[in-house]
């Protein structure tokens, strides 16, 4: 019995030493995890990019934005010269927070903190308008709501009335949930679409079906086409199952168009419908294009922003995260439904999925025109 089992665990293990892209899943997957969770993924956001509307620009408001920055808790890199410009800024998404420091911003720091026998009478030297559709953001920036300001006043700190109002906007009550189903579209769609179409090609090789697709005249691009179309529909069977349901059930807010979430949402089942299929050129067989889908989905997940900030990724895992299509729909799911944002001004992440798209849709027709060969 012993020499049995041994001559299947030989066998096995020859088998596997064969197969190359199982035992690269092996090394790979447990080496990429360990990279992700321990270099990338970061619970503590910092260096969050801010805007600032300085109506005072006085050396006490230059002061107080010297302090701010020196918490590293936000980097202001743009400048607006009204509040209504700042709001549609945090809508477009090119701002996580806006500080607004008033024009009587002196007066109220010299005031800050005073009071009348027991009665404080401080108020808050500046405000800040926050995107709360991401709730890791708005809590950090509610973390400056306290900031000490003894080295700016005229008389030391007593009170705990806060030096900054926060504002949030999208999500004033910090549901978690708000910023959870949104984000879900994109990991839903990430792992039916992908894995959907990346057996695709190997199903028809072991099926026995590439011999009679050689003799159609059905060229490479237009059998890819072929193959992603049919899952378009099932992946807005998808959204409008996801959407509803949060909407429904949790009372999460639909602000967007409806035409700008179909635009968008089409735009990622393609780009992941061709992921697929560039993978399913790739693979040899189907148990090897499921290992190449969760070597895909693993990132996809945790480097998008779905669990953790990307603004507190290194620059690195940025780089990484802005290949993955799942990272820009992610960005658009909650920019349109949250924000009200539209396709228009989501040009860039627009532009990309379009752009990957087509240069998968080509990578995968000419890779199997090399396989007709």
């Amino acid at each position: 019995m012993w020499r049995r089992m041994w001559a299947i665990v030989m066998k096995e293990l020859r088998q596997l030493s064969r197969d190359r892209m199982t035992f690269g899943m092996i090394v790979m997957i447990p080496l990429v995890q360990l990279m992700l969770f321990g270099y990338a993924i970061n619970t503590d956001a910092r260096h969050l990019p801010a805007g600032l509307v300085n109506l005072s620009d006085s050396a006490y408001s230059r002061a107080l934005v010297q302090a701010v920055e020196a918490t590293q808790v936000v980097d202001f890199k743009r400048q607006y010269f009204s509040v209504a410009d700042a709001e549609q800024a945090i809508t477009h998404g090119e701002v996580k927070a806006v500080l607004h420091l008033p024009a009587d911003l002196d007066t109220r720091l010299v005031r800050h903190p005073s009071f009348v026998g027991q009665q404080y009478l401080a108020q808050p030297v500046g405000q800040w308008l926050v995107d709360g559709s991401d709730t890791v953001v708005a809590s950090t920036i509610r973390s400056l709501r306290q900031m000490p300001l003894d080295d700016l006043a005229t008389r030391p700190q007593k009170s705990v009335t806060p030096s900054f109002e926060v504002v949030q906007y999208f999500n004033p009550e910090q549901r978690s949930v708000v910023n959870i189903v949104p984000g879900l579209l994109g990991v839903i769609l990430t792992m039916t679409m992908v894995m959907f179409t990346s057996a695709a090609i190997v199903r028809e090789r072991e099926q026995g079906n590439m011999e009679f697709l050689i003799t159609t005249p059905v060229r490479p691009f237009e059998l890819m086409l072929g193959k992603i179309l049919p899952y378009v529909m099932v992946g807005f069977i998808q959204v409008t199952i996801v959407l509803s349901a949060g909407h429904l059930l949790f009372a999460v807010p639909i602000r967007g168009g409806l035409i700008d979430i179909a635009f968008a949402a089409m735009l990622f089942i393609c780009a992941s419908l061709t992921l697929g299929l560039v993978i399913s050129t790739i693979a040899k067989t189907q148990l090897q294009s499921m290992q190449l889908t969760v070597f895909v989905l693993l990132p996809s997940i945790l480097l998008s922003g779905f669990m953790f900030p990307y603004e507190a990724m290194p620059i690195a895992a940025q780089w990484i995260a802005e290949a993955l299509p799942a990272t820009h729909f992610m960005r658009m799911s909650r920019a349109i439904v949250l924000r009200d944002a539209s396709v228009l001004e989501l040009h860039f992440d627009t532009l990309w999925l379009m752009a990957f798209t087509c240069v998968g849709l080509l990578i995968a027709s000419l890779r199997f025109s090399k396989r007709l060969d």
